[in-house]
């Protein structure tokens, strides 16, 4: 019996009730097809390649991570639930040592899904990779996280996530956005204040073929992560960047997948964005999972491959070879201060304060937000987050976090906002995420 070099845990949750409509790309059959090829392959009987049951997330696991309101159950199913619980277990097996590495092939996916949640946007709801992470973080200890996305769309929920937390290094190659939704993931988005140079953007142009995703994985992608020296490496796998996506304009293949995972190595993957159901998902989720075994990925071919219609112009290997010039200095040499147009300083009762406002738009739910974002500047952590949030949908909210290893100030004046806003008028809704206590609780006024 073939035996896999690298312990493989494989996750299905295909979610058989959850559709944005019978019709819609994103629906059970982006999985089915996949299910089907990888028990025709014969993927599950080679020693140690083993499929497990997802669990379920629970409201802390997501309140860990996100400011939803009102409240979880009005922006999560329990599809969606399920889908972070299988990303869940697929930490837990990792963790615990039972398998060296896990693929969470789940869905709905995540990867557009920020800090704060009204609803859905980009098929989104619930950010699957970062409740994981989280879960990483609060069981296991572990600190320091690489995330890298390589699903053709840029992973704007992510990057914000996790805009001013140091210890999690977020890389993403989609795309450019000035060519493709979310419209988002430029070179001068580095991250905040406190994690210059901890969020790298590499914005491809339409057309980009296995050439310039594996120029980008070698010449910018490795050489951070070896710098960055993470405790665990994430692959957000989208794989929309196949040459046979009906949504997006690159020429990845199923063998470009599997080569840029086998670079990668990364410890845990989760499936993302893919709508070429059965031309491309199958045979891509095959090759990724084989590369994660350290299996032979040679023989993966998917229908219409044909190596010389796909191949990248010339123009582009040169526009390429430039990003990958440039983009490793964000990270090495980032800038002193972010870019003048994200947000700036305001001084109040003493304290420093960064300030963004955004405007997010949820497209699959048609929700418009006005958003203020502001970051104590602390010297002792990373610093307390304010949020407030106003939507067609919901009237004022309240976001307070305290992070991870927060000092006594920030806890203490985390514990003060939240205080006064039960007693402040105007505010709808509020929700205070301490992490450093392990406390989610919030209330509606």
């Amino acid at each position: 019996m073939q035996k896999a070099k690298n312990s493989l845990g494989i996750i299905f949750f295909p979610a058989f009730d959850w559709s944005i409509s019978p019709t819609h790309p994103e629906r059970e059959e982006r999985l089915l097809y996949t299910q089907d090829q990888l028990s025709e392959e014969g993927l599950f009987d080679i020693e140690d390649i083993d499929e497990h049951k997802p669990g379920i997330a629970t409201r802390e696991d997501i309140e860990r991570v996100h400011f939803c309101f009102p409240e979880v159950e009005s922006v999560a199913t329990h599809s969606h639930l399920v889908a972070a619980g299988g990303t869940i277990t697929a930490a837990d097996l990792v963790m615990t040592g039972r398998n060296k590495r896990a693929f969470a092939l789940v869905r709905p996916p995540g990867h557009h899904a920020m800090k704060t949640v009204h609803g859905s946007r980009g098929f989104c709801n619930i950010n699957t990779e970062a409740v994981m992470i989280e879960h990483i973080r609060e069981k296991y200890g572990k600190r320091r996280i690489a995330v890298v996305d390589t699903d053709c769309h840029h992973g704007d929920g992510t990057q914000d996530i996790y805009w001013h937390d140091p210890d999690v290094l977020f890389i993403s190659l989609h795309q450019d956005g000035r060519t493709l939704y979310p419209g988002t993931g430029f070179p001068k988005d580095c991250g905040g204040p406190k994690a210059l140079g901890r969020t790298i953007n590499i914005p491809l142009p339409p057309g980009t073929s296995d050439e310039g995703f594996l120029m980008v994985m070698e010449r910018v992608v490795l050489p951070i992560l070896k710098d960055f020296q993470a405790e665990v490496v994430v692959n957000s796998a989208g794989q929309d960047n196949h040459f046979s996506d009906p949504i997006t304009n690159m020429n990845l293949s199923a063998q470009g997948y599997a080569r840029l995972n086998e670079l990668l190595a990364p410890d845990l993957a989760v499936l993302e964005g893919g709508y070429s159901i059965q031309g491309a998902l199958p045979y891509v989720n095959l090759g990724i999972a084989l590369a994660m075994a350290g299996l032979d990925y040679s023989g993966v071919r998917e229908p219409g491959f044909d190596a010389l219609k796909i191949r990248q112009k010339p123009e582009l290997d040169d526009y390429i070879a430039r990003l990958c010039d440039t983009l490793p200095g964000l990270y090495f040499n980032p800038p002193s201060s972010p870019d003048a147009g994200d947000g700036q300083v305001s001084s109040r009762n003493g304290d420093d304060w960064y300030v963004r406002h955004k405007n997010i738009y949820y497209d699959t739910d048609d929700i418009t937000e006005a958003q203020t974002e502001e970051l104590l500047l602390c010297d002792s952590c990373r610093g307390l987050l304010k949020v407030v949030s106003r939507t067609t949908k919901n009237p004022a909210c309240l976001g307070i976090e305290v992070p991870l290893c927060a000092c006594d100030r920030c806890r203490n004046m985390g514990y003060s906002l939240y205080e006064e806003a039960q007693v402040k008028e105007g505010y709808r809704y509020a929700q205070f995420i301490n992490r450093r206590d392990k406390e989610y609780v919030r209330h509606g006024f």
